[in-house]
């Protein structure tokens, strides 16, 4: 499928979506969303995809914010409506894949920006980004659930100050923060994502599934989380990668795994 917005690419089990819209610094507007969430949906049903790193086009952003001419003008109701549909299409649907997503931050990750890159499973930055959350400088708070996933990312106290202040931080105190894992040079950025990517492929699909399931459930209202890997654990024992898996470490050979 063709996109206004967006640019997707399969190759050797990772699907890079790229977000392009570089004239407004990758901003997402209600079509990018839309996009997004197709190109998202598609790969996460695609059986050859293992994989799924977001980045956005050029060196200067990943995602400068949201397109706020879109929305200047709502009322409460339709203010609402749009964080609403904008958590369910795209960022909790993000969260929530089966398929890991890895958020390569190549320059400005702001407001939806910074929200898409923490709805990823995780996230890896360039030396040049830079990140906040500066809604409050506008008159508003984040919508996309940046008060939500800040805070169980670099805990509660930095993220007050965080959105509170409005202001950004570079990719070394991004990292001492924990809100992303490693640094790369902008050249090296998405080779550094692809080669993580590499390493996630060479274990099971369907663990990993689990796996991710497992980890959203102890940060979800009204989950045990403990119970949640317990199910899941012993959901594993009926996969057939459970039993490649084992039967490969016990005759000492690499595990060919048949992702079911």
């Amino acid at each position: 499928m063709d996109y206004n917005n967006i640019l997707t690419n399969l190759h050797n089990g990772v699907t890079t979506i790229t977000i392009n819209r570089p004239s407004k610094l990758n901003a997402l507007n209600s079509e990018t969303i839309g996009e997004l969430h197709d190109a998202f949906a598609k790969a996460d049903s695609d059986t050859s995809t293992k994989v799924i790193i977001i980045t956005g086009t050029g060196e200067k952003a990943f995602v400068a914010g949201a397109d706020i001419s879109e929305f200047a003008h709502f009322s409460v109701e339709e203010g609402a409506r749009l964080a609403r549909k904008g958590q369910e299409d795209l960022f909790d649907f993000v969260e929530n894949l089966s398929t890991p997503v890895i958020a390569a931050v190549n320059g400005f990750a702001l407001g939806g920006g910074l929200e898409l890159a923490m709805a990823a499973h995780f996230r890896v930055a360039s030396d040049n980004a830079r990140m906040g959350l500066p809604e409050v400088s506008l008159g508003v708070i984040p919508g996309y659930g940046g008060t939500q996933r800040l805070p169980q990312l670099v805990g509660k106290g930095r993220a007050m100050e965080m959105i509170m202040t409005a202001g950004m931080i570079d990719a070394n105190t991004a990292l001492d923060y924990g809100l992303v894992n490693h640094i790369a040079s902008i050249e090296e950025l998405v080779p550094l994502a692809e080669k993580i990517a590499g390493k996630i492929m060479r274990n099971s699909s369907v663990a990993i599934a689990a796996g991710i399931k497992a980890v959203n459930a102890g940060f979800t209202d009204g989950v045990n989380g403990y119970e949640a890997e317990i199910e899941a654990f012993g959901a594993c024992f009926g996969t057939e990668d459970f039993k490649e898996g084992t039967t490969a470490f016990l005759e000492k050979r690499k595990a060919d795994f048949p992702g079911k």
